[in-house]
Parts: structure tokens; C-alpha cells; sequence
């Protein structure tokens, strides 16, 4: 249902398909920003493990199952659908074969890293993850944020001001004042929070 909604584009065409794929680039660019900042924020100081055995023992204290159930369903479909949004946003810009080989690349890595660890004792790094992945994640939101205003440019919804530079399509760099403003404040917004949380975490050790 989620793939349903996401690509609902496929079924528009013209300036509706222009408009759809440009506000969910911009929606997708906003829901993984959040998500980065919060991949961020649990990789500093063991806050992920801290963060999960707090849900987790609140749940265990009032006995109840369906809250251990709300967690893990949250915690899981709150991936699924970043992962949605980012593979339907690929898709409706013709890049099905592209995201098709990167999907199964990326099922192959997975299936390597899951033996590597099952036939190991090393325990994977959390906090190495988690920085890894935060940082990842805020460079599709800018490269997102840059197509969806483009986008929205073309069917006439945002202004459109030239900027004399080069136009770069695969990190989604557009030459106008509007896709880069966008995208500064995306960067902007990402280094205002590593800073936010770095601050926290001295302040957290003093």
C-alpha cells in the first residue's frame, strides 16, 4: 500500500506528473533530513542502545504486548517508508534500471555483511553506523530537495532565477538561485543539528 501511494506519479502525466514527482522530492528530502538528524543524534555516546533499552523496558514495565508490537512495527515502517519514498522518487525520474541493479547490489552487500556476523563474534559498531548512515542519508536529502524544486520550477510553481554554472543532475544541482538556496538551507539545517548534538553530548560528559 505504501509502493501504491508512493507511485500514485505513474498514473499522472504532463504538468500533474511534473507537480507530484516535485512535491515528493521535496517530501521525501524533508522525511529523510529528519531521519538523519535523528541517526545522528543515537550514534553519539551509545544513545541508540540507550534509546531502544529505554522503550523497550517501559514496555516490559506495563506488560503489554501491543506496545512492544506499536514499537517494533514504528521502528521498522519508519525505514520501510523513507526507503519507499526514496525508490518511487528514483522511479518516476526513469531510473528503474539504476535502482533495480543499486537494489540488488545492495540485497547482495546485506546478505554478505549478515553471514560475515553470524559466522563471527564481532558485534557491528553501532555508533560507526549510525554516523554513516545520518551522513548518507543528509546528502540524498540535498541532492532530493534540488530535483523537487526543479521540478516545481518547470510547471511554474516556483520562480525560476538563472544562475551562470553548471547544471549537474545526479546530485541534483540546478543552475538557479531557488534549487541552490534550497539546498544550502538543507546543509544549513544539517550542520546546525551535528553541532546541536556534539554540544549536547560534551555538555552531557562535563
Amino acid at each position: 500500500m505504501t509502493w501504491a501511494v508512493a507511485t500514485y506519479v505513474v498514473d499522472l502525466s504532463g504538468a500533474s506528473r511534473e507537480m507530484t514527482e516535485g512535491f515528493s522530492a521535496v517530501f521525501a528530502a524533508v522525511v529523510l533530513l529528519g531521519v538523519g538528524m535523528w541517526m545522528h543524534q543515537k550514534s553519539l555516546a551509545g544513545r541508540w542502545q540507550s534509546y531502544v533499552k529505554e522503550k523497550l523496558s517501559s514496555a516490559l514495565n506495563r506488560k503489554s504486548a501491543f506496545m512492544l508490537f506499536l514499537l517494533s512495527f514504528v521502528t521498522v515502517y519508519r525505514e520501510v517508508f523513507e526507503t519507499v519514498l526514496f525508490y518511487a522518487a528514483l522511479w518516476s525520474d526513469g531510473n528503474g534500471a539504476y535502482m533495480l541493479a543499486g537494489l540488488g547490489c545492495g540485497i547482495a552487500v546485506l546478505a554478505v555483511i549478515a553471514f560475515l556476523l553470524l559466522r563471527s563474534t564481532a558485534r557491528l559498531p553501532i555508533r560507526q553506523f549510525f554516523a554513516f548512515s545520518s551522513a548518507l542519508v543528509g546528502v540524498l536529502a540535498v541532492v532530493l530537495i534540488g530535483k523537487g524544486v526543479a521540478a516545481l520550477q518547470k510547471v511554474g510553481l516556483l520562480q525560476v532565477t538563472p544562475l551562470s554554472m553548471p547544471r549537474i543532475d545526479v546530485l541534483g544541482v540546478y543552475p538557479s538561485v531557488q534549487t541552490i538556496a534550497a539546498q544550502v538551507a538543507i546543509l544549513l539545517i544539517i550542520v546546525a543539528s551535528v553541532t546541536y548534538n556534539l554540544r549536547s553530548q560534551r555538555t552531557a560528559r562535563v
